[in-house]
């Protein structure tokens, strides 16, 4: 890794943060202009951090920085019928927090104007830096809570990304320590995460990791509908020649399986420790 820019803190960084930050923990929505305005270099910040330059200088590409995945929900996962995901990782990582804080709002359902899913089904943090987030936003959580609103939101078919991702500690303004997990209930449509989409997977390679052992395929019973590319954050997938084919971006994240009319796409789980090597990946990058 090479020196950052600024060491720490880079001015890109800094203005996504600053404006992220005059988002977070407002009950009142600011008027739509000026949510849009302060969103625009969230937004662009991967068009930007594409340049090979800034590949190697932005903390938030450092693989000890930002480690994380997203979690499909578990239906008809081939290979893994006798687990419950993503449940059975949050929970074993909830157990092993020291604070969990539960946003009252999804910062990006919130400011979005999401009309799919409810904006007060949001963010799970773990760990001490957890206490730093917005005050007025934070609900201080026990584990049970914690565990019911995982629960809750999975049952809407939020799909979560899990791990430390500096990105978040950047926004809200928490240094960082090492001692945030983010389990964010992401929706396709609002997901500020939708806009890594232009970074080279090879870069995205080394940030958010497919659960271990699980592949997709999309196979020859696709009529080619295009129902999945809908559901795609990050359009990994497309259609050509009449056959949905993923892109190299693709993060397996299940959504398109779940969506497809056909049931053409399959994931596969050849893994059966993957609860374990999840956990452990990920407590290996930050302590909860």
């Amino acid at each position: 890794m090479k020196k950052k820019l600024l060491g720490e803190t880079d001015i890109l960084t800094h203005i996504t943060g600053l404006a992220m930050q005059l988002l977070y923990g407002r009950d009142e929505k600011l008027p739509r202009f000026l949510r849009r305005l302060l969103l625009f270099i969230p937004e662009r910040f991967s068009h930007i951090a594409k340049l090979s330059f800034l590949h190697d200088r932005l903390p938030i590409f450092d693989p000890q920085k930002t480690n994380y995945s997203v979690i499909p929900i578990n239906q008809n996962i081939e290979g893994a019928e006798n687990m419950t995901l993503p449940i059975e990782i949050i929970d074993r990582l909830i157990d092993r927090s020291s604070v969990r804080v539960i946003m009252k709002k999804c910062i990006c359902r919130h400011n979005y104007d999401c009309s799919n899913y409810p904006d007060d089904v949001a963010c799970l943090f773990l760990g001490e830096s957890a206490l730093e987030t917005p005050k007025n936003w934070q609900i201080i959580a026990d584990k049970d809570q914690a565990k019911q609103h995982a629960r809750k939101a999975v049952s809407l078919g939020l799909v979560p990304m899990v791990g430390k991702i500096r990105f978040d500690s950047d926004t809200l303004g928490i240094v960082d320590r090492g001692k945030l997990m983010t389990i964010c209930f992401c929706c396709e449509c609002c997901c500020l995460g939708r806009f890594m989409a232009p970074l080279p997977a090879h870069l995205m390679d080394r940030l958010q990791h497919p659960v271990e052992g699980m592949t997709i395929e999309v196979t020859d019973q696709c009529i080619g509908c295009g129902e999945c590319i809908d559901a795609c954050y990050l359009k990994a997938i497309e259609i050509v020649n009449g056959r949905a084919v993923k892109k190299d971006i693709c993060r397996l994240c299940g959504r398109c399986a779940a969506r497809c009319p056909q049931q053409a796409i399959k994931i596969r789980l050849k893994n059966p420790d993957v609860v374990d090597d999840v956990v452990n990946r990920l407590l290996s990058v930050v302590e909860i």
